[in-house]
């Protein structure tokens, strides 16, 4: 759910290195020596354990990087499944996603709209009137970050209630009663979780169904996801064995840092945020989501339609002078090494996965690390940048 700095504002208030490829060097599609490549990628993550191991209390790092059209993608990871020892950690892992859920969620009602159920521009009001407050704000202003809507999870009465206990079971209605109430931010971007639950039961609201129904009967059947589920109402409680054991390293709640976190209690995160998936699942709903498998074109471009994450306004596209951009549900980003991206990161109370889209090659990579942190996502563009590089140098990649 919760990006990392959402979940980082939420409650402020090394391990040995080994390494399982799934990608021969034969497979490699891009020109150049594919051992080398494999090697390099090998490389970064395992860099980024032994410098990062301790700063950000993570035993394990995992990395896929797929192609378009019908190469194999590269599977890696390296360290073990707990902090300090334990069974070495494979490229078969699941990981919460955190807020890469968004996109799913926006989807969701993109899908609906173009089934005639809904309008994206329908005010709050039509479908959920009990929140009178907010009637005149539209779906779309959900989606993308511009309700000024408090984000539940920076109140102090939520804040308190999750550090109490990790588990507690939550329902989508408490979540939003945590920001009622709350004066509306002032118009532009920004960021709220309280958004998405809202997106969440407007879905439920105008299906008659469950939001883990819609999910699995709209994309995870039809994309055949068969390690991908809604934690904890789809996930089977074998899955929690399959996760690398995930950490809490927030300095603001001192009697839980460094504790681990249950791993498929996510209530509190819902469809702002409580995805499972392996890599490979999640690679596969990226293409089929910037491909537009997903939606009609019309749908498909207001799924693109961007805000100014710094002035809250329309925006064609990003730029090196106005980098960042919010669509509904997703991120854009442009560098000077990798040039225009869809990217996001997401974290929970224990883990962090970022993923990012190039359309430029339709390389995807996606990357995960098993703790959530009170600091920035910087490090872990480090590493994206890291293997963004390595693939440039293999000529898999593009320069910016």
């Amino acid at each position: 759910m919760l990006s990392a700095a959402a979940v980082t504002s939420a409650l402020l208030g090394a391990a040995g290195l080994t390494a399982s490829g799934a990608a021969s060097a034969a497979s490699i599609p891009q020109p150049g020596n594919g051992a080398a490549l494999l090697t390099s990628l090998r490389n970064d993550i395992r860099q980024y354990l032994a410098t990062r191991g301790t700063a950000e209390h993570i035993s394990a790092v995992s990395l896929r990087v797929t192609f378009p059209g019908r190469a194999p993608g590269i599977d890696l990871a390296v360290g073990t499944n707990q902090y300090g020892g334990g069974s070495p950690v494979s490229t078969s892992e699941l990981w919460p996603i955190g807020s890469n859920t968004k996109a799913f969620t926006a989807v969701i009602l993109l899908q609906l709209e173009a089934d005639g159920k809904l309008s994206i521009n329908d005010p709050l009001g039509k479908w959920l009137p009990q929140y009178p407050a907010w009637r005149s704000i539209t779906i779309k202003r959900l989606l993308n970050m511009t309700s000024g809507i408090a984000d539940y999870a920076t109140q102090p009465a939520f804040v308190t209630t999750l550090a109490a206990g990790l588990s507690t079971d939550f329902s989508a209605a408490q979540l939003v009663s945590y920001a009622v109430g709350v004066p509306l931010g002032p118009t532009g971007y920004s960021y709220s979780d309280t958004n998405y639950i809202l997106a969440q039961m407007i879905i439920e609201r105008v299906t008659h169904d469950s939001y883990a129904d819609q999910l699995t009967k709209r994309i995870i059947i039809p994309l055949r996801l068969r390690s991908l589920c809604y934690a904890p109402y789809t996930c089977p409680a074998a899955d929690a064995a399959r996760m690398p054991t995930g950490y809490f390293f927030m300095s603001g709640v001192p009697s839980l840092l460094g504790q681990p976190v249950p791993p498929l209690a996510l209530t509190w995160a819902q469809g702002a945020g409580g995805i499972v998936s392996s890599l490979t699942d999640l690679t596969t709903w990226n293409r089929a989501l910037y491909q537009g498998w997903e939606l009609p074109p019309r749908q498909q471009r207001q799924l693109e339609s961007l805000v100014s994450e710094a002035t809250g306004q329309p925006i064609p596209t990003t730029t090196l002078a106005d980098p960042a951009g919010y669509g509904l549900g997703i991120q854009q980003g442009t560098t000077q090494q990798r040039g225009t991206e869809w990217e996001y990161i997401g974290g929970t109370l224990g883990y962090r996965v970022g993923l990012a889209y190039f359309p430029r090659s339709g390389i995807i990579i996606a990357f995960a690390v098993n703790s959530a942190t009170d600091q920035d996502n910087e490090a872990l563009g480090v590493l994206e940048a890291s293997v963004y590089q390595s693939l440039q140098n293999a000529g898999a990649a593009q320069a910016g």
